[in-house]
Parts: C-alpha cells; structure tokens; sequence
C-alpha cells in the first residue's frame, strides 16, 4: 500500500498515526535557505523555522515505533553552513543519533576526473558545495541494522579470509555515499529532491523484513514513496504542494 496525501505534515500524522505505529522514515524537510517552492516560504525567521521543526520533530518521535529509525536529510549552503546544525540540535532534545552520513553529490579524485553534479560557486570566499547529511535517528542509539543489505564486495579479495567474522565477499559500505542525482535541467517540478536510491539505502539499512509501515512527512515529488514500492513497503507520505503531490502520485503508477 503506497498512500500519498495533499495534507500538511503535523496535521496528518495527528490524524493518521497513533503512537509507535511507524516502523522507518526518511525525509528530507525544507532547509529555510530561500528556496523556491512553489507555495512553501522557505525563507522565514530561523527561531520561527526552529521552532515548527521542534514541532515535527515531537510529532516524528511520538509516531516512531521504539525500535524504528529515522533517516534525515540535511543540507546547508555556504552562506549559511549552521542550519543543518540548528536543525539537528532541535531533534537532539528527544533523538539519539545512532549513525551519521555524508551523501556525497559530487567528488573530484585527482588523476581520475570529477564525478557527479554540482552548482558551481564563483566566489572568493567558498568551495563548491558537494555534499549534504543523512542523519541517522533513534529513541534509544540501539537499534539493530542490516549494514551488508547495502554492503560492496571486497577489492582486495584476501579480506574475505583474513578477518575474523567475515563470511563472504561483502562489507559494511561505511558511512560515506556517494550517489549522484539528475541534473537541475532534468529534475521535475520540485527544486529540491534526493534520489530514490537514497531512500532505499536508509530502508534497507534499517532492514527491510523489519518495516510494516514506513513514513515521509515531505514528500516532495514521491521519490521515497518510488523507493518504498520498489521494495514492498508499506508508505505513507504528507506534501502540502498539490503540485508535487499530483506528480509523487503520477510517479508511483496512483
């Protein structure tokens, strides 16, 4: 069941949710750096913006079953690098962080060439800005993962035998992915999407088989919701643009 909603986050998941009824979210909320939604203000006082996200994070934790996990997607701007910070200090007062992720957009290794999309800076004061967060949430920092679901094999084969403990060709992936993501002239509508495979990296994470009901409270055009159905998940998501709603409903075949 893949259920998408034109319906403001907070008010749904009141309506929608009782408590410890959500087994895995993975979202990514409005930054407040001044991006242009189509009816969303993203450019609001911070404490203003500060205190509405204490607000979904209380409802996030109150939804979130006590061996659920939360994944959030973080992101900043060179001009405003304390945001990601901010908003992660807000989740603090009744989150643990358990793990923390750095989702690489785009990497450049010397003698190999660059990889990925960027939006280059010319500045002389900044770098480009290559990568956002994914933090890892839980209620008490114990909850069990499945880290070889997303594993990658071995480069150096003798490993498999060398460690105690290893029993195939695969390992933890670690807590840097890079996943590169379609360029701003081959996005949709909405300005500011991760990719599916993101999402269906934290699901699997969490594990899959562990999942009866998965949650996005923004969820933008529907790439959580496309990643969810992909794996048999239960989903549902909140998006307040019925914009983005129609196209997250389009996407998923609704």
């Amino acid at each position: 069941m893949i259920e998408i909603l034109n319906e403001d986050c907070l008010t749904g998941m009141r309506r929608k949710f009782t408590d410890n009824s959500v087994d895995c979210i993975v979202t990514s909320p409005p930054y407040n750096l001044g991006i242009a939604y189509k009816h969303y203000n993203d450019h609001i006082a911070r404490q203003e913006y500060l205190h509405w996200i204490a607000d979904v994070s209380y409802e996030m934790y109150r939804v979130l079953s006590d061996s659920g996990s939360l994944f959030l997607n973080l992101g900043s701007k060179p001009t405003d690098p304390w945001v990601a910070y901010d908003v992660i200090d807000v989740f603090r007062r009744n989150f643990q962080l358990q793990n923390q992720f750095i989702w690489v957009k785009s990497i450049a290794i010397d003698s190999k060439g660059s990889y990925g999309h960027y939006k280059p800076l010319n500045s002389p004061r900044f770098v480009n800005d290559c990568f956002e967060f994914i933090f890892h949430l839980t209620k008490d920092g114990n909850v069990p993962i499945d880290r070889l679901s997303i594993g990658v094999p071995y480069s150096d084969k003798t490993n498999v035998k060398r460690w105690n403990g290893v029993k195939s060709d695969i390992r933890c992936r670690g807590n840097v992915w890079y996943i590169n993501y379609p360029t701003t002239q081959k996005r949709k509508s909405h300005p500011a999407t991760f990719p599916p495979t993101l999402a269906k990296r934290c699901f699997m994470l969490h594990g899959v088989e562990q999942i009866k009901v998965s949650l996005d409270p923004f969820c933008g055009v529907g790439n959580s919701a496309l990643a969810a159905k992909e794996l048999g998940i239960d989903f549902v998501g909140f998006e307040l643009d019925k914009t983005y709603c129609d196209e997250a409903i389009s996407l998923i075949g609704g």
